[in-house]
Order: C-alpha cells, then structure tokens, then sequence
C-alpha cells in the first residue's frame, strides 16, 4: 500500500508541474523506480498515464486557447506523428540499450529546465506577426519535441514552450495553454503504441493516472500565483542528483 501511496504523491506533484512548466516525469519515473518497477517498463508505464493530466490541464487553461486555434491546428500534425515515432523507437531499444541511455535523457531534460529563462530570451516580442517568422523551423521543433517526448517524456513541457515562444506566443498562460493541449496528443498516440509493449504495469498506471489529473487541473487553476523559479529549482536539482545517481548504479 505505501508504494501506492508514494507513487500517488508524486503524480499529483508531477502534473501540477507539468501543467504550470514540465518537467513532471522528473519526478514520477525515479519514482516507479524507487517502488521496484524496471526503468523501462516505468517509462513506458509513465507515458500511457500522462493523457489524463494533459487532459485536465488544458482544461484549466481552457479560456486562453480560444485565441489561437490557427496555431494549434498547424502543430498538431508534428505532434501526433513525433509521438507515434518516438514511441516506437522506444519499444524496439533493447533494454540495456535503455538503461544506458537512462542518465542522458534525465539530464538532458533537467538541462533543458536549468536553461528555460535563457533560452526565453530568444522569444519574438510579443505583437510581431507571426506569419512573417518561419512556422516550418516551429513545425520541425515540435515534431522533434514530440520525437523525444514519445521516447522519454521528462522536459518537453520547457521545449514546447520555447518552441511557441519562436512561434510568437510571448503570454506564458496562453503558452501553457496550447502545450498542455499538444501534449494531450503527444501521450495519447505514443500510449496508444506503448498499449502493446506488454510492459505496462496497470496498477501503478491507474494510480499514476489519477495523480496526473488532480495535479494537472490544480495546478492549471493555481499556476498565476504559483512559485514557477522554486518549482523548477527543485526539479533541477532533483534532476542532476538522480543523473548521477543512475550513472553510479550503471543503470
């Protein structure tokens, strides 16, 4: 019961995280870990729970997005087609291949978190007309965004919202907005593959999906006020201390 409990906590905590900035998986993968799930089969566990949180944090953002419907058709084809295709390189890596990799992707993601105001310093300024910049570099980020999201979630919430910076959303709740409903699309087709893996385990799944949609919805609802710098130090933190960690344990 307390592995439950554990993993619970930390899905609430990783969608209210996901839905303000990214970077949850940070937090429920070492998590799957720690209660004895392989990594493999925790990151394909994590991939086919993360709708649910995408679902309720677009919900909460839901009044933002009406203004940018132009954009979000435009995206969602790279999306969909990037989760598809990271999926299924996940399901045909070998294991130790994975495990491998497991070090490099926490901190390439946890990076990517370190890196967000600089890498918001390359932002359009805001009243720019967007059809002037080049939506085909956006269309390419997203579908390499949503690659690597369909293979290891962790931090491409950071990289869609650098990526819609680029496209000229400069309002970080309108931005928030649009990439919790891409996301959606992101883990819905990557766990749609994932479905057949035969690695799922159902009973964290559930409880991870539960998790991921309280915390999705909060933390959409409480985002204006929430501490975004303190969020994401932590993760970042967390982030370099379980990259080392697995690179000791050879994982």
């Amino acid at each position: 019961m307390s592995n439950y409990i554990v993993v619970l906590v930390a899905s609430i905590l990783a969608g209210a995280t996901n839905a303000i900035a990214g970077g949850g998986t940070l937090i429920t993968f070492p998590a799957l870990v720690w209660v004895g799930v392989n990594p493999l089969s925790a990151n394909i566990t994590n991939t086919v729970a993360l709708w649910t949180g995408s679902v309720t944090g677009a919900w909460g953002f839901k009044e933002r997005l009406y203004q940018t419907k132009e954009l979000l058709r435009f995206l969602t084809l790279p999306s969909l087609l990037g989760g598809i295709l990271g999926a299924y390189l996940l399901m045909i890596t070998p294991y130790k291949v994975f495990n491998f990799v497991v070090p490099f992707l926490v901190l390439f993601a946890t990076i990517i978190l370190a890196l967000n105001d600089r890498i918001n310093k390359f932002n359009l300024k805001e009243g720019e007309d967007i059809k002037k910049k080049s939506l085909v570099f956006v269309f390419i980020l997203q579908f390499l965004t949503s690659l690597y999201g369909g293979y290891f979630a962790a931090g491409i919430g950071i990289l869609m919202l650098a990526t819609l910076g680029i496209a000229g959303i400069t309002d970080i709740h309108t931005a928030n907005g649009i990439k919790n409903v891409l996301s959606l699309f992101i883990n819905i087709t990557s766990g749609l593959v994932l479905l057949f893996s035969g690695k799922v385990v159902w009973p964290f799944a559930i409880i991870l999906m539960i998790g991921f949609a309280l915390g999705g919805y909060l933390g959409a609802k409480v985002s204006q006020r929430f501490d975004n710098k303190k969020v994401k130090n932590f993760v970042v933190l967390w982030g370099i201390a379980l990259a080392i960690a697995f690179w000791v344990r050879g994982v």
